[in-house]
């Protein structure tokens, strides 16, 4: 018999909060690596150059202070499928031993993305990601790691324990001028009992995508960086494109070629899936 890849309490944790942490799960070096690479991507998008499919989000709050690319950016979009760097981590055999634990034997990564949330960047408001998922089934799993401590100035997440067992709440688009894209907004729900989730560095938070989540902003002079990761279980239907042809604005604003292929019908997915685990083993990509 194998050792079960997290403990009693963390299962435990899972079952009843819908989230657990499991801390310096990821050393300075992939952390450093992360951040480096980032703003790498970001550099380059700027000067014109390829990264691939993946999707560079910008702040449309920014840093007074930026001076580069990077300081300038919400997010990076889509890394999971082929970057160097990201790619090799979202199959890493102890996170996939994780996921298993939660998810089964048989699991895929669709989506990803790298958070810049540079001094001054407002908070994401209260939301579900399965909102974002219109899939069958309807459970998946998000990991975010920790690139930089998320402290109490620099817009830490925020979660409502046991808020995972709840069915997606109504969203309202999120009305700040300078909202980013897919900000939306969870009305109906009391919040006061919050957890407000401080980690540092090589920390990750394992998270229900019911489970109702926030961030604050960020009133401190340095930047918060995350690595979030999304997976599910191989098999899952994805039903973004029909959502979206049934309700425009059903997950808030998207990009513009992902409601193109919308309502031109397209029966694939915005999403980028890959299988990462098969029958228990690893798959690797090159």
């Amino acid at each position: 018999m194998g050792t079960a890849a997290i403990t009693a309490d963390q299962s435990d944790s899972w079952e009843q909060n819908g989230y657990f942490i499991l801390p310096r799960f990821a050393d300075d070096a992939t952390c450093t690596a992360m951040h480096e690479r980032a703003v790498e991507l970001c550099r380059k998008d700027a000067a014109g150059e390829s990264i691939r499919h993946s999707l560079v989000d910008p702040e449309r709050n920014p840093w007074p202070e930026a001076r580069e690319p990077e300081d300038r950016v919400s997010k990076v979009f889509i890394l999971h499928d082929w970057d160097p760097v990201f790619g090799p981590f979202s199959r890493d055999e102890r996170l996939v031993a994780v996921l298993g634990e939660v998810l089964g034997p048989d699991i895929d990564c669709f989506l990803s993305q790298f958070i810049f949330k540079n001094p001054g960047a407002i908070g994401q408001p209260w939301h579900q990601d399965s909102l974002y998922f219109p899939f069958e089934p309807a459970d998946q799993v998000g990991i975010w790691l920790a690139v930089t401590a998320a402290t109490p100035a620099n817009g830490p997440l925020s979660v409502l324990a046991g808020s995972h067992k709840e069915p997606v709440h109504e969203h309202a688009p999120d009305r700040r001028p300078d909202a980013n894209l897919g900000y939306t907004e969870i009305v109906d729900m009391d919040f006061s009992d919050a957890t407000r989730v401080l980690m540092d560095a090589g920390d990750l938070l394992v998270f229900d995508s019911h489970l109702m989540h926030c961030s604050s902003d960020n009133v401190s002079d340095g930047r918060r960086a995350a690595m979030v990761y999304h997976y599910a279980r191989a098999g899952t239907v994805d039903h973004t494109y029909a959502r979206l042809r049934e309700q425009q604005d059903a997950m808030g604003e998207m990009p513009d070629d992902v409601r193109a292929a919308a309502a031109a019908g397209d029966a694939a997915s915005p999403y980028r899936w890959m299988a990462v685990r098969r029958d228990g083993e690893v798959i690797g990509h090159t």
